[in-house]
């Protein structure tokens, strides 16, 4: 079957493309929007509750405790239960506990639901991108990727101007501006639960949607991979969890999203600034580096795919990220040119992600697939824990960000350097 006529191939690809990236693009739009629509709320909340900047860079970042010591346990329950029903129920469960957010009252009940939210929402994204690996060939991976990934800068495109919308009707029904946030905004996650319950398909061979000869090409196409091509025979768990290139793109995932949840949990404040922008204002300007960053996004990775290459795509955006946060750090002060560095940082941390993601889907598959992948998402997503932090400790003892942008732009370039030095170490078998 690996000699199927081009047309086959194309014509098959499309319809996975059309029936499974949109919606799935739909569904991380309203997960990453309820993970860091907290970041607008904050703009009222922070003051109604008498928050400081340490405490909500905790609260903030507690999501990622919860988010990375699940996200193994729940992808592996995904890949034996399947993608439909384990995706659908978290949804509906994070959709009610990101609306239960408008409940909190003082820095415990923040910090316990943010954890829960955590918690709950540890399968999806690390199940995402094992279910991509089931339904595309390992050399149309990043695109792939990148196009369900266009979400992270999208959300903003949607969630800024939305957000500070919400936050305009304050005192609406007695409720504060916050609290419609987030009771509004996590009400799509439970739906599109509901939806995703019927309309993702597990496997290739279950798709009734696919012409006969077009799924028998595509499951004998990814069941040739797994066995003997790009994904390099790595199926067993057990060696995946100890295999230090695992452990070493972990800590490569780390670098790349320190920076994307530092910016993304404080960016409208980083974007008010000293200034008196009001709300609304801000979550217009917010959509700036999420539009450049989409755009970017897709077409690195789109030139990754062609070129074959990957870790030279995964360091050279980090290293214009890297620039992005130094002019940043020299611009706080003045949001518009703060937006337009933020937005190079942006493209810097989100332009490496389509690149990234295709490496470990290239030499594991089968179990070792979700345990790895959940691994290196775990890994990575201490970031968000420490990212937010850092920026609220920084703020409160300097009163401004600069010297926690100054260390992201730090960590890119160490993210760069490392992504090079790992293209000149050939990603190996583990052995037992």
């Amino acid at each position: 079957m690996t000699g199927a006529a081009p047309a086959l191939e194309a014509a098959t690809l499309r319809r996975v493309t059309r029936r499974l990236i949109p919606f799935m693009f739909l569904l991380y739009i309203a997960n990453y929007l309820d993970r860091v629509n907290v970041s607008f709320a904050a703009l009222q909340m922070n003051r109604d509750l008498g928050f400081s900047a340490s405490a909500y860079g905790l609260g903030a970042g507690m999501f990622f405790l919860g988010y990375c010591v699940f996200q193994v346990p729940s992808n592996l329950v995904l890949a034996r239960v399947g993608a439909r029903r384990w995706i659908g129920a978290i949804m509906i469960v994070w959709g009610a506990i990101a609306s239960a957010m408008m409940l909190v009252r003082g820095v415990a009940s923040f910090y316990a639901l943010r954890f829960l939210l955590g918690v709950v929402e540890a399968g999806f994204f690390p199940g995402m991108i094992f279910y991509l690996a089931n339904w595309f060939p390992a050399a149309h991976r990043a695109r792939a990727v990148a196009r369900f990934m266009t979400a992270i800068p999208l959300s903003g495109v949607v969630g800024g101007p939305l957000s500070g919308w919400l936050l305009g009707w304050n005192g609406v029904a007695g409720l504060a501006g916050w609290q419609w946030l987030f009771v509004l905004e996590g009400l799509p996650s439970i739906v599109l639960g509901v939806v995703a319950l019927r309309y993702l398909t597990d496997r290739p061979e279950d798709a009734a949607w696919l012409p006969v000869d077009g799924r028998a090409w595509l499951a004998e196409r990814l069941r040739e991979e797994r066995a003997n091509g790009s994904d390099r025979r790595r199926a067993s768990l057990r060696l995946a969890l100890l295999d230090g290139v695992v452990w070493r793109l972990g800590v490569l995932y780390f670098l790349i999203v320190v920076g994307l949840y530092g910016q993304g949990l404080w960016l409208p404040q980083l974007i008010k600034g000293s200034s008196h922008l009001g709300d609304l204002t801000v979550g217009l300007l917010a959509a700036a580096p999420a539009l450049a960053a989409a755009v970017a996004m897709v077409a690195i990775a789109a030139h990754s795919d062609r070129s074959g290459e990957r870790h030279a795509h995964v360091a050279v955006p980090l290293v214009a990220g890297a620039i992005g946060f130094a002019v940043t750090a020299l611009a706080v002060d003045s949001p518009l040119v703060a937006t337009a560095a933020l937005s190079l940082a942006a493209i810097g941390f989100t332009g490496a992600l389509g690149p990234f993601w295709a490496l470990p889907t290239s030499f594991l598959s089968g179990a070792a697939a979700a345990g790895g992948i959940a691994l290196i998402n775990s890994l990575g997503n201490i970031a968000g824990f420490a990212g937010p932090y850092l920026v609220g400790v920084v703020k409160d003892a300097t009163g401004g960000f600069a010297g926690a942008l100054l260390a992201f732009a730090v960590l890119m370039l160490a993210g760069a350097l490392l992504a090079l030095w790992l293209g000149r170490a050939p990603l190996t078998t583990a052995r037992p």
